[in-house]
């Protein structure tokens, strides 16, 4: 699947929810199923900057596609980031630097969490893009 059919599958689950409360308790759920980070890699260097809570990112390349395993201390970040492992991994790493996430502002997510929540929002789309430019520089090397 294409990053933005994953997108559109995402904007569609949303529309379910009549409120804000079951859509945090959807976004809540994904986390409780997301690809577990090796511990190995709770450290310094996968630890995302600028986020509120702590959040630790890893991304392998297995052949051409980029697999994102992460963690969180807390419930709602965890969730944020199973959201974008959702619609990230599996990808190349072309598609991950060059992609325009409108889940986000469609399903209402950034307006719905507090600034510094939306600041790790950010950061972690950052740092995620920033695994695919250096991962399509090493694939293309």
């Amino acid at each position: 699947m294409s990053i933005d059919q994953i997108q559109d599958g995402i904007i569609a689950d949303f529309a379910f929810f009549s409120d804000w409360m079951e859509k945090y308790e959807y976004i809540i759920e994904l986390g409780k199923n997301l690809p577990v980070i090796d511990d190995r890699y709770k450290d310094e260097d996968h630890l995302i900057k600028g986020c509120q809570s702590r959040v630790w990112l890893h991304a392998d390349l297995d052949g051409d596609l980029v697999r994102f395993t992460a963690d969180s201390d807390a419930i709602i970040t965890r969730g944020i980031i199973a959201l974008l492992i959702q619609v990230l991994s599996n990808q190349t790493p072309e598609a991950i630097a060059s992609a325009d996430l409108y889940f986000i502002e469609k399903i209402g997510l950034k307006e719905h969490l507090s600034p510094t929540r939306a600041n790790g929002l950010l950061s972690m789309v950052k740092q995620m893009k920033l695994y695919g430019l250096a991962l399509a520089t090493k694939v293309n090397e």
